[in-house]
């Protein structure tokens, strides 16, 4: 079985610096400016090790050149198989071109990304090949990523092996200028075929409001009950989270990650991840989040502003899954998926972990 592969070099350069998206040239050229550097090539070489870890190699594998493909497949110990050069630097252009060129040559196209590279992807190839994502961008609304990298390796491997049925799947996407401004739109673009394994392959996102006021009135009441007087609040994004703000008082972005004082004063609005880092490390924080409609992703999600070492530094104790019984109704008894982006720390917060769904109510769920 020939497997391809596609990357795009700056999917996800938005997340931790806070700019929710990495499509289109000035976005990037500010997340550089803020700190942020790429990691999507180093995510598709741990999706390639992965997938060679479970069928042995080294093998051949169909790509783009450089930052594109060819530098992942070679970290990856693997040999890379060029027919895309892409320009410098690389644009949406070339991914659509990339992908195309690979299609002929590939049972499965590995593309690495987020909507932004799923949309590109399906342009080019649309259901002429099955795919599968290894997540590396921001947002990924879209039912075609693995959960992990490691997870697209593992689900590659599997369809290798022969025996995966191949199902149709969204590809989602928002608008990251609506989404800048406080706005969810969110559109179906069309459908692409991937292979069709639970929990390894994600669902897509499932829109929703809140359902249950006075359960978001007794989570907001729980959550002022742990905090102590000199301790911080930092709220996740989503519609959860901004009305468990809004119950304590403050008015914060949609989308963003804030943070709040016992109570219920905004310290910081939309933060990035240094910022978020330099204050988790002098004051002690809680860290309250809720699993994407749909899919159950706790982090790794549109959340990357809440790094490894501002989880690590409020430590396991103080995280907080809250979430309305609707919203665990529409994961139909899937886990909750972690993705931080360090192994390490994900594999530590795996177990089971109490969901808080209303004041004095917990529900113990899997985290996978």
């Amino acid at each position: 079985m020939r497997i391809g592969l596609v990357v795009n070099p700056v999917a996800g350069l938005g997340g931790r610096v806070g700019l929710k998206g990495s499509d289109g040239a000035d976005v990037q050229e500010k997340a550089r400016a803020l700190g942020a550097t790429p990691h999507a090539a180093e995510r598709a070489a741990l999706a390639l090790a992965e997938l060679r870890s479970r069928i042995g190699g080294p093998f051949t594998v169909p790509t783009a050149g450089g930052p594109m493909g060819e530098d992942a497949v070679l970290d990856a110990g693997l040999i890379p198989d060029v027919r895309y050069r892409p320009g410098d630097p690389t644009t949406a252009a070339d991914t659509v071109r990339a992908a195309a060129a690979l299609a002929p040559h590939a049972d499965l196209l590995l593309f690495a990304g987020g909507d932004g590279t799923a949309r590109d992807v399906l342009d080019a190839v649309g259901a002429s090949v099955p795919v599968l994502g290894v997540p590396t961008g921001v947002k990924m609304h879209s039912a075609v990523f693995g959960a992990t990298p490691r997870a697209a390796g593992e689900a590659a491997a599997l369809m290798a092996a022969g025996g995966v049925r191949i199902r149709d799947a969204e590809v989602m996407d928002l608008d990251e200028d609506a989404v800048r401004d406080g706005r969810v739109s969110a559109r179906l673009y069309g459908h692409v075929r991937v292979p069709d394994v639970p929990v390894r392959v994600q669902q897509r996102k499932v829109g929703g409001t809140v359902t249950d006021p006075s359960s978001v009135r007794g989570i907001a009441a729980a959550l002022a009950e742990r905090l102590g007087p000199s301790e911080l609040l930092v709220l996740g994004p989503g519609t959860t989270m901004r009305a468990v703000a809004n119950a304590l008082g403050a008015d914060v972005p949609l989308m963003g990650v804030n943070v709040l004082a016992g109570s219920g004063t905004v310290v910081a609005a939309d933060v990035a991840a240094a910022e978020l880092e330099a204050l988790a490390g002098t004051t002690p924080a809680w860290i309250a989040v809720t699993p994407i409609g749909g899919q159950g992703f706790l982090f790794g999600r549109g959340n990357q502003q809440i790094s490894p070492a501002v989880l690590r530094a409020a430590g396991r104790d103080r995280l907080a899954v809250a979430a309305t019984e609707a919203k665990l109704a529409s994961l139909g008894g899937r886990p909750l998926l972690v993705d931080t982006g360090d192994e390490d720390l994900d594999a530590d917060l795996r177990g089971h972990l109490p969901v808080l769904t209303g004041h004095g109510r917990f529900a113990m769920y899997p985290v996978r």
